[in-house]
């Protein structure tokens, strides 16, 4: 294996997540591709596998293709090839409907897009009520054991703009959760928050991973995805270059670019 081909291989564990039997991976990508333009290619030959009730952290530089991957998974960009499966159906299929895909996947960005002429409580139930058809007493049932769950009880009929970033990202958070997903995204969800509010934030995503919920991260919070995940995939130039268990990338990288990576993170003093 060449120094800069990408790892297609399985994560270096004896049993990597999703193999064993009856396991099967929630999402897997098999070699996708996503190209802008003509000679951007943001996504090489990505494949990946992610069991269920475990996380998996996206790490690398910006502009190695990580929120690319998340949208992609979302069908919220379109592969220019390979595939995309969620629980062993093709979402890639051009004849899926990505309306009803959506539906199983909760999604999470670094900007909050909570509506501000809308209560917390409206942002919650929309979805639910609109897309799920469900009655508005139950959606709002649900809706506020979320928030009480997540430290945001007192908060349903509060605005965004009346939040702390903290508060707005835990509602972004619940309004994920809310449509009950299979399978969790979480892009970079701590970028745009004050340092102080960071903890508050993956404090939630700590309870969700006790509680089983399926999830892929792209973050920039090496010590965290230490803690948290389960598998850990390192990007650089749109190619999964490594992967592995926390202690085997982050204790023992293989590739010469994973170890000059991780080494700028120490010395940021970032893990």
């Amino acid at each position: 294996m060449t120094a800069d081909a990408p790892d297609t291989g399985p994560a270096r564990t004896a049993d990597p997540p999703g193999s064993e039997a009856g396991n099967a991976p929630v999402l897997r990508l098999e070699s996708v591709r996503k190209t802008f333009g003509r000679d951007r290619v943001v996504l090489r030959d990505v494949t990946l596998d992610v069991a269920p009730h475990t996380v998996t952290a996206l790490i690398g530089a910006s502009g190695s293709g990580k929120s690319t991957l998340l949208r992609c998974a979302n069908l919220l960009e379109e592969i220019d090839d390979g595939a995309i499966f969620l629980d062993g159906t093709e979402i890639t299929d051009p004849r899926a409907d990505a309306d009803a895909v959506r539906r199983r996947i909760g999604v999470v960005f670094q900007s909050y897009n909570l509506f501000p002429h809308m209560t917390v409580l409206r942002n919650i139930t929309l979805a639910p009520r609109r897309v799920l058809g469900v009655p508005r007493e139950e959606a709002e049932t649900r809706a506020r054991e979320l928030l009480a769950r997540l430290g945001l009880g007192d908060k349903a009929e509060e605005y965004p703009d009346r939040l702390s970033g903290g508060q707005q990202q835990r509602a972004a958070i619940v309004r994920a959760l809310a449509v009950r997903p299979r399978l969790l995204l979480l892009d970079e969800i701590t970028a745009a928050l004050d340092p102080e509010l960071v903890g508050e934030v993956l404090s939630v995503v700590r309870d969700l991973k006790g509680e089983g919920m399926t999830m892929v991260l792209a973050t920039h919070e090496m010590g965290f995805a230490r803690e948290v995940a389960d598998q850990v995939c390192f990007l650089d130039g749109g190619v999964v270059l490594e992967r592995g268990t926390p202690d085997e990338v982050f204790g023992a990288p293989r590739r010469d670019r994973t170890r000059r990576f991780l080494r700028r993170i120490v010395e940021a003093g970032r893990l």
